[in-house]
């Protein structure tokens, strides 16, 4: 998909396709997916180089390309991670991108039609965008937040050793919440990476700002700079809770192991004397007294349930059945 945004005035106007640059105002391209007839259109029109769209950082007489790996909340509320690469001129913006939809710049566009004021040139655009961005971010981090606090009441169940159909939790349910927080640790730590790639964007960007001249947007652009790095605090924290939650679940799984193992070991020792017992009366000897004797089977049943019950005996007196 590809469409062009231009301002003329207080005017936005939106078209599909590689539009002209107006006389006055910024023009905005917004390119998803690699296609290389459009790839060749834009170095036609606008000499912009498309070998570099995958360039972390690079600077030539007319652009700055900034690449980026970024997080997105797609239609489905899940999040998905994409390649965005920013190529900044004066006045032309060229968004290059691995989807058809970019969550993000769709809600920027939104957000430029509703208030076009606040983007009078192609880096006033940028940081709308990169707020935009980072506003995405925010909300897959609360989100994470949201399912973190479930797998923490899930954990709590656990350590109480019942769920709510009364059935006793074991080991398979730590594993399979386990193998949860995984995932969010592997997604809060894509976060993470989006959230330094974008920092990284918004100081350039700051670095394009003229200082004198363009000082209400730089207060704007170091206002977002702020507010990235909130965000990846928020995200570090969250990490950390996760970090938390897996040594409590690896804990608690050792301790149910524990349980399963002394639970045989246990068993084990109450039930060998007894074998040993019927082990020496199921040897063939020719001479065995106890076989002559009145009530050698009641004696030999005796010993056996003695031979069972003094080991039980012994290991409850030792504390170990806790």
């Amino acid at each position: 998909m590809i469409r062009s945004i231009f301002r003329t005035d207080n005017t936005i106007e939106t078209r599909s396709g590689i539009a002209e640059l107006p006389a006055e105002g910024f023009l905005w391209i917004d390119v998803g997916q690699h296609d290389d007839a459009v790839m060749a259109e834009l170095r036609l029109r606008y000499n912009v180089d498309p070998q570099l769209q995958n360039t972390s950082v690079h600077e030539d007489e007319e652009y700055v390309y900034l690449f980026a790996e970024l997080v997105a909340m797609n239609e489905q509320r899940e999040p998905s991670f994409h390649k965005v690469t920013f190529v900044l001129g004066d006045r032309v913006l060229v968004t290059l991108h691995d989807t058809t939809e970019f969550t993000p710049l769709n809600r920027a566009m939104q957000r430029l039609v509703r208030r076009p004021q606040q983007a009078i040139d192609a880096k006033s655009l940028l940081r709308m965008i990169l707020a935009g961005i980072n506003d995405g971010t925010s909300q897959v981090i609360e989100q994470i937040a949201s399912d973190l606090e479930a797998t923490a009441h899930t954990i709590a169940q656990l350590s109480e050793e019942t769920g709510t159909d009364g059935r006793e939790l074991g080991v398979s349910d730590l594993t399979e919440t386990l193998l949860e927080l995984n995932g969010s640790e592997g997604l809060i730590s894509n976060c993470l990476e989006s959230q330094l790639a974008l920092a990284r964007v918004v100081r350039y960007l700051n670095g394009e700002v003229d200082s004198r001249r363009e000082a209400e947007l730089q207060t704007l652009v170091k206002e977002l700079i702020l507010d990235v790095n909130g965000v990846k605090e928020h995200a570090s924290f969250e990490h950390d809770k996760v970090r938390y939650l897996q040594n409590s679940v690896v804990g608690l799984l050792n301790i149910k192991q524990n349980q399963i193992v002394k639970v045989f070991t246990v068993i084990t020792a109450v039930f060998l004397p007894p074998t040993l017992v019927a082990t020496f009366y199921g040897m063939n000897f020719a001479v065995m007294p106890e076989l002559s004797l009145a009530h050698g089977f009641t004696l030999s049943i005796g010993l056996t349930f003695a031979a069972a019950l003094l080991p039980l005996i012994y290991i409850k007196r030792k504390g170990w059945l806790r």
